[in-house]
């Protein structure tokens, strides 16, 4: 939750063009796809869906959250049909209703067969098509006329035809209820963005979008502001990363970035570095190049809780305390029942360390004055509005050029004001006592059991927020369409309604013109020569996380590690037999970029000429006692190969060799 501490000091007061976070390695394609094509990420509402498609996803495993639980109590025949496809027979595949193994880079051709059942057979919701959708004939006779059939995608993914054209018809009968689950993972291949797209129009087809059981957009409640006053910087560079592919956030694209540094070609020199809520050296691909990144660096300083592998490559490390000893930012969770939570310190900071934002002052501190005379030299905008200008220190902080401004009061302080704002001085002693708020909790928070809790009325959660037309005027807002919802309306009825979607056109967008103009194909396609086929002899390398390990964070935590001590690389039984290689054993994995030396987990639960290890492990900082050189690290034999369109790494394109040694 600091993140936007430290990302509105580096980019909107010190003025840095360069700031990265983890979007290109973690959900980047993925939310693009889905903003750019129905006007929002959303979410899925597991708890009514009667049938989902889960495809790379091990929410068993890896994200064990309330909802997840909602699932998976509802799957094998009492109330909803998980479908799991993946390469693994996991946790989340052994409580579903059926498990489909797939190749991996693939799944781009299953949707597509998917969507070509739905459209020859007619079996969409061709109301909400027809009210929803733009330029879906286009779409149409993109898909059947590329004859992306199931028997042609059997060739591709290793479904039977006979099961993809099942898995459509029983999703179209169990629509707009339907879900072809987004997903919490990054960008598997070279066409993620393409499948993200892909996805979201097909679940779009059956009408399962802004609807209970479907895809939900929910709404967030408001926090009052806490304005930044960004000083504008006349000789401000652009990002060195802009070029790296057609569309270059805010964020920029991780591994484009750091390749350019590591290559000599930026457009000018970077030479230093402040990393903060990230471990570039365990989290990005290609381990032995960011290394080389650091090392070119004049100046590294690492913001940490832990002597990390990255905090080990700093010139100099200031201590972050952890999350029991701070107070957090208060935070707006959106959703079908939205909250305001509040995260607080239980201790006060032990030994030298500090919260994020007393950091952020500090620094504002040391460096306003230096930042500030560079300012003045160079500046000429500066240079001729000081002429004019009877007193400096005025202008100096009017104009923002005070960095530690932002930061003189306490995060408690900046709270209770974000709170107060909106919803008044009760609500704030409510969240303060409680840890969570929102409108009328206390009429409608009920605890129906010890273990089920009631958090909002039914006919109060905000299953539906799209404007429709014709029943919600410019003045009417969607809490008063809420409002007026009978909370016995079959989703059915509701769900062909025309409605108002958050993009360019309001439908949903089958054809993007504005990637077109890009090089980016303008509807999901796809392309044989992207595809990373796996000779004889070699296998393709996949990963996931656990939900007992956040990311590489909590790798030296001692009570973690008495539940799993070390990662196991999964290999199939059969290839494992031809190689010798048993239970246990020592194996070598070899990429172009690096090697690893982990134990081998020979089971029939993955498919042929693939492999799997999780992520979170393979520490080598020997200031991380308990986690130090246990198991292996993924990074480190994953290329660095990025997606054209965002530019975020590929995880799951990278072909290994393995060896017992």
């Amino acid at each position: 939750m600091g993140e936007h501490t430290f990302k509105s000091f580096m980019i909107d007061k010190f003025g840095s063009s360069n700031f990265l976070n983890h979007s290109t390695i973690c959900l980047q394609t993925a939310v693009s796809g889905y903003a750019l094509t129905i006007g929002g990420y959303g979410g899925a509402d597991l708890e009514n869906a009667k049938y989902i498609i889960m495809a790379g996803a091990n929410r068993a495993e890896a994200i064990v959250t309330p909802d997840t639980m909602d699932i998976f109590k509802r799957t094998r025949g009492r109330g909803a049909r998980l479908i799991v496809v993946d390469p693994r027979y996991t946790n989340s595949a052994m409580h579903a209703d059926r498990h489909i193994p797939i190749k991996p880079g693939t799944d781009l051709a299953f949707v597509l067969a998917l969507t070509y059942v739905a459209m020859k057979t007619e079996i969409y919701n061709k109301t909400f098509v027809e009210n929803n959708f733009n330029e879906f004939e286009r779409y149409k006779e993109h898909v059947l006329g590329n004859k992306y059939t199931p028997e042609w995608a059997e060739k591709i993914t290793g479904i039977p035809a006979s099961t993809i054209c099942k898995i459509a018809h029983e999703f179209m009968a169990a629509a707009p209820q339907a879900i072809y689950y987004q997903g919490r993972r990054t960008t598997w291949a070279k066409n993620d963005f393409q499948l993200r797209r892909a996805m979201a129009l097909f679940t779009a087809m059956g009408g399962g979008i802004d609807i209970k059981g479907g895809i939900v957009f929910g709404k967030k409640l408001p926090l009052g502001d806490h304005e930044i006053n960004a000083p504008l910087y006349a000789n401000a560079q652009p990002r060195i990363d802009k070029d790296e592919a057609a569309v270059i956030g805010a964020t920029g694209s991780w591994v484009g970035w750091r390749n350019l540094v590591t290559d000599g070609k930026p457009e000018y020199p970077i030479r230093g570095m402040f990393v903060y809520k990230q471990n570039p050296m365990l989290a990005v691909p290609d381990s032995a190049r960011t290394r080389r990144m650091f090392e070119k660096m004049d100046l590294v300083v690492v913001i940490d809780t832990m002597p990390s592998d990255t905090a080990m490559m700093a010139d100099v490390i200031l201590p972050e305390c952890s999350y029991l000893e701070r107070e957090d930012p208060v935070k707006s969770f959106p959703g079908v029942e939205p909250a305001i939570a509040l995260r607080q310190k239980v201790i006060d900071p032990m030994y030298d360390t500090k919260p994020v934002i007393e950091i952020m002052r500090g620094l504002g501190k040391k460096l306003s004055n230096p930042l500030w005379e560079i300012t003045k030299k160079y500046d000429e905008d500066v240079q001729m509005e000081l002429e004019d200008v009877e007193n400096e220190k005025e202008y100096f902080k009017e104009g923002g050029f005070d960095l530690a401004e932002p930061y003189l009061h306490s995060q408690q302080e900046i709270n209770k004001h974000m709170v107060v704002d909106e919803y008044g001085e009760d609500a704030w002693l409510f969240l303060r006592k409680n840890g969570v708020y929102y409108p009328d909790i206390e009429s409608y928070f009920k605890k129906r059991s010890n273990n089920e809790y009631t958090y909002y009325p039914e006919h109060k959660r905000y299953y539906s927020v799209l404007k429709r037309e014709g029943e919600v005027d410019d003045q009417g807002t969607v809490d008063e369409f809420c409002d007026s919802c009978d909370d016995c309306v079959n989703p059915e009825d509701i769900s062909p309604q025309k409605r108002k979607f958050k993009t360019p056109s309001k439908k949903i967008e089958c054809y993007l013109g504005t990637m077109a103009k890009k090089g980016v194909d303008p509807m999901p396609t796809w392309k044989q020569d992207e595809y990373v086929e796996v000779p004889y002899g070699k296998f393709k390398f996949i990963t996931g996380r656990h939900a007992q390990f956040t990311q590489t964070a909590t790798a030296n935590n001692i009570m973690l590690l008495d539940i799993m001590r070390e990662n196991y690389v999964w290999i199939n039984d059969q290839e494992a037999q031809r190689l010798g290689i048993s239970m246990g054993d020592m194996v070598e994995i070899k990429s172009s970029v690096g090697k690893v030396h982990i134990k081998a987990y020979p089971t029939p639960k993955i498919i042929p000429r693939t492999i799997f290890y999780i992520h979170g492990f393979g520490v080598k900082s020997d200031g991380q006692t308990f986690a130090h050189r246990n198991g292996a690290s993924d990074n480190e034999i994953i290329e660095p190969k990025i997606e054209p369109v965002f530019g975020s790494a590929i995880m799951h394109d990278t072909l290994v060799t393995v060896k017992k040694v």
